[in-house]
Order: C-alpha cells, then sequence, then structure tokens
C-alpha cells in the first residue's frame, strides 16, 4: 500500500498530456477568496484546492435549502416545458433527399457542399497482436475542434453552472440537458447560415471570463476517427441569464442538482457529462493501491504493447458493407447503420436541416467495478484501445461494451460479472445518450458495481491491461486530457456529481 502523491487535478502535465489552463486571464468583477479566486499569494495547487472545495459545496447543493436558485423538480419540469415549446420532429429519408450531402462519385464519402462540419469516409483497422484481416467500417472524420463550454457563477456563495435545454435530433427524447455552449467550428461561424451561438463569447475572447479547467478530450474512438473537442469551464462575475422570461432555454443550476438528474435516463447529454467530469474532483484523495508515476507507467505501457492502426479508406472500398437508398450497413446488418434524417425545430441556430447519423443496432454498457482498499474506494480502470482514438489507448471503464464490438466477436473482461450483479450491489444504473448530434439513439447503460467482499483472484490481481485506482487518480487523468475515454469521464461526472457515493 502507498500514499497517492497525486497534485491536484490539472496543476501538472502528464505523458502526452497539456496544462489545463492556456490563457488564465483575471476578471476585475470576481473577489480573491476562496483559493481558486487568484489570489496572488497562493499556488495554483492551493487554488485547485479551493476550487475543489467550491465544487464540493455545489455538489452538497440540491435545492433552496443548501444553496440552489431552484428545486430539481422545478428543472424537471422546466425540460418537459421547452420539449413542447421546440416542437421538435425528425423522420427518416432517404439519402437522396439530403439537402448538401451527397456520396462523392470517386471515393463514395459522404460529404457536405461546404466541405465542413464532418464526412462519413472508411476506416481499415490493423491489430497485429490478433490473427485474421484487418476489420473495415465506415467513420466519422470531423477535424474542426468543437467547444464544449459551461459557464459558471457564484450566487450567494454557492457555485452554479448555466445549462441549456437543448435538442439534438439523435438524443431519446431529443431535447436534453446541455451545456452552455455546444458548438462545432463550422457552427459558430455560421457555416450553416442560421444564427449565432449564445454566450460563446465567454469561452472565445480573451479576459471574458476565467477558466476554471480547459483541456481537449477525445470523442468515441470506434466511430470517429482522431476527434477532439475543448472541454472548458470558465467563471464570471457578470449578470447573465438570470432572467428565466428572457432566456427560456438556460437556467442556472448546482452540481448536485445535476447529479440528482443524472439519476434519471436520457435528461443529462453526453457533452454535459464531458465538460463536468473534467473539474476537480470534490473529495479527497486518499491513500492509494499505486502512486501516480504507476498510473502513468501503467497507461504508458499499455500504450506501448499495443499494435492498433487505423487508417481511412474510400468509403465505397470498405469491404463487408453495402449501400441502398435507405442507409449503409454491414452484409449481416449488425453493430451499427449510417442513415439519414430531416429535422424541424425551433431554437436553433437553423429551424430545418438534414444530415447523416450513425445508429448503433443495439445499447452499449458502461461499468466500473469498484472495491475499497483500506477504507479507500477504488475503481478497476481498464486500458483500452480504440483505433479512432488519437493515442489509440485511453483509461477506460472496467466494461465497455458498444454495439460494433471491433466486429471480431471480443467478449470483454468482467462483463459476466456486470451481467449477473443485482441489488445492493449494483449502486447506480442509468441509460445516457451518447452523442445526439452524430448518433440517432445511441444508449449506454451505465453502471457502478461494488465487488467488496467478492473473493476473486481476477478481481485482486486483474491482467495487465486493468488496474485499481482511486478516483482522485482517474480526475487527475481527466485533467490532463486525451488520457480517459468518455465513456468513463460520463461515469466520472456522475461519481463527481453526487449521483452517487461509493461509500
Amino acid at each position: 500500500m502507498r500514499v497517492d502523491s497525486s497534485r491536484p487535478h490539472g496543476t501538472e502535465a502528464g505523458p502526452g498530456g497539456q496544462h489545463g489552463h492556456p490563457g488564465q486571464h483575471g476578471h476585475p468583477g470576481l473577489s480573491e477568496e476562496d483559493g481558486q479566486r487568484g489570489h496572488p499569494g497562493l499556488s495554483e495547487e492551493d487554488g485547485q484546492r479551493g476550487l475543489a472545495a467550491r465544487i464540493a459545496r455545489s455538489a452538497a447543493a440540491t435545492g433552496p435549502a443548501t444553496g440552489a436558485r431552484t428545486t430539481t423538480g422545478e428543472i424537471v419540469a422546466w425540460l418537459a416545458e421547452r420539449r413542447r415549446a421546440h416542437g421538435t420532429r425528425i423522420r427518416r429519408i432517404p439519402f437522396a433527399e439530403l439537402d448538401g450531402w451527397s456520396f462523392q462519385e470517386d471515393t463514395g464519402n459522404l460529404v457536405h457542399r461546404s466541405g465542413r462540419f464532418f464526412t462519413v469516409e472508411g476506416m481499415r483497422v490493423h491489430d497485429a497482436g490478433r490473427p485474421g484481416p484487418p476489420w473495415e467500417q465506415p467513420v466519422m472524420r470531423q477535424p474542426e475542434v468543437g467547444v464544449l463550454g459551461l459557464l459558471a457563477k457564484e450566487f450567494d456563495g454557492v457555485l452554479h453552472f448555466l445549462a441549456q435545454a437543448k435538442m439534438e435530433p439523435g438524443n431519446r427524447g431529443m431535447l436534453q440537458l446541455s451545456p452552455t455552449v455546444q458548438a462545432t467550428r463550422s457552427n459558430y461561424q455560421r457555416v450553416h447560415g442560421g444564427s449565432g451561438v449564445r454566450f460563446l463569447e465567454f469561452f472565445t475572447e480573451p479576459g471574458r471570463a476565467r477558466p476554471l479547467t480547459d483541456t481537449l478530450q477525445s470523442e468515441h474512438g470506434e466511430w470517429f476517427l482522431h476527434k477532439s473537442n475543448r472541454n472548458v469551464v470558465v467563471e464570471t462575475a457578470d449578470e447573465v441569464a438570470e432572467d428565466p422570461a428572457a432566456e427560456p432555454d438556460f437556467r442556472w443550476l448546482t452540481l448536485g442538482q445535476i447529479g440528482e438528474l443524472l439519476r434519471l435516463d436520457n435528461v443529462v447529454n453526453m457533452d454535459t457529462r464531458t465538460v463536468l467530469a473534467c473539474l476537480p474532483a470534490p473529495g479527497g484523495q486518499g491513500p492509494s493501491q499505486h502512486t501516480d508515476a504507476e498510473v502513468s507507467s501503467w497507461l504508458g505501457a499499455a500504450r506501448s504493447r499495443s499494435r492498433l492502426t487505423a487508417e481511412p479508406v474510400r468509403l465505397a472500398r470498405v469491404r463487408g458493407w453495402l449501400r441502398d437508398e435507405q442507409a449503409v450497413r454491414r452484409t449481416d446488418d449488425r453493430h451499427f447503420r449510417v442513415v439519414a434524417v430531416a429535422v424541424e425545430a425551433d431554437g436553433r441556430e437553423v429551424g430545418s436541416w438534414t444530415q447523416p447519423l450513425f445508429e448503433p443496432c443495439g445499447p452499449g454498457v458502461s461499468a466500473f467495478l469498484f472495491r475499497h482498499f483500506d477504507g479507500v474506494p477504488h475503481l478497476l480502470a481498464h486500458a483500452r484501445a480504440e483505433a479512432g482514438l488519437p493515442q489509440t489507448v485511453e483509461v477506460g471503464p472496467t466494461v465497455c461494451r458498444t454495439p460494433d464490438g471491433h466486429g471480431h466477436g471480443h467478449h470483454p473482461a468482467y462483463a459476466d460479472v456486470v451481467r449477473a450483479a443485482d441489488g445492493a450491489r449494483v449502486r447506480y444504473a442509468a441509460v445516457h445518450s451518447e452523442e445526439g448530434g452524430r448518433f440517432l439513439y445511441a444508449e449506454s447503460r451505465c453502471l457502478f458495481v461494488s465487488v467488496d467482499g467478492v473473493d476473486d483472484s481476477d478481481l485482486l490481481t486483474p491482467p495487465p491491461d486493468h488496474l485499481w485506482i482511486t478516483p482522485g487518480q482517474l480526475g487527475a487523468l481527466t485533467g490532463r486530457g486525451h488520457q480517459v475515454t468518455v465513456q468513463a469521464r460520463t461515469l466520472l461526472a456522475v461519481l463527481n456529481s453526487g449521483a452517487v457515493r461509493l461509500s
């Protein structure tokens, strides 16, 4: 047993990582209290501790009695009202009815006439560590780095986050709780010819607000090729969106209220979850089974062992897939399809459009097994290889099973343990949507499963690609960027918001 030597989240860059606070600016309207307020006598480490304490207060605030501006029930009612007000309609269409999208004659790639947004191409994946030919599949390529941003502000000493009721065509129920800003570069540069992105200036104009966290994070490496988004939280003292009548699609929520909403199926969208995961963990670290240096070494060794490589190929040349009027799909109709939809929506930058989406053929599963060592909760992390990740391997949940499954029938380790868990061992279970702007009804069942008291050598001494780490260590890795998968970040947001308690 070793004592965890973690520096606070975001204060140093790990292998292949980056510092979490580029271009930090003060704000004349912010006081210099509570550590992270920018006091000149405080170190960055002290500032991060102060920020973690403020986040802990926000996580503890779930209603007016504890510092929130409204009740969570009122937020649920507001979301239902905005769902009715937006009156969104979505329908499947044949590819021939796509407006602005077409299959290129020479490559078969599905592209937008502007050359922006994203393209659907082919990907060939080689795994020198496995026998057999490479597998091939469609993949999205989106070189643009989008902005996923939450605006924060204190009300009566409690940190709140400005959330948006936003429609995405692929979400179940369509309208979910989104970050303040959720936009690709093409969106906020108004390539679509629509209106501007509300509150974008707080994230793009230097000095307009003070960063609390700012990192580049990956997205689904099995459906995107090298996709990254900027995950950022900034704080302001300005009067912003405080009149519900003037900003009907925006509300200020505490972290604790978002945690209560995360106990509900398909309410908090993926972009909100990944941004919240980048904040410092509100709890203490505690002694860990492995030092931070050992955790970094474990991930580095997994990356060096990986023999997974991906290369783009023409969509028309992807083996084992066919295209008809309605879909691009595998010949056995498994894993996922590429389909087209037409959308009509009020409250978006444009009122109607058509686009392609990836539609999984079934739900996914993302689960952390956890147990206590000397009273400290540990998560069984997996060094997960996904061909489309920028660095191929990132830290994922114990079990992460997506419907495409790489096409080679791999059965994840510990999947049977998760499947068999019931009763008190399942500390958390909810269904959450993946990125609704790119995927149609892509959902994952997210779980925390206790294995305390289970006498199993495979759990106590896991295989080399699994390691017991503390939630604080997972948070520290997340703060470096491109170290933790989007599925693990969802579960980290669930944990840090108080939606589940492991002790």
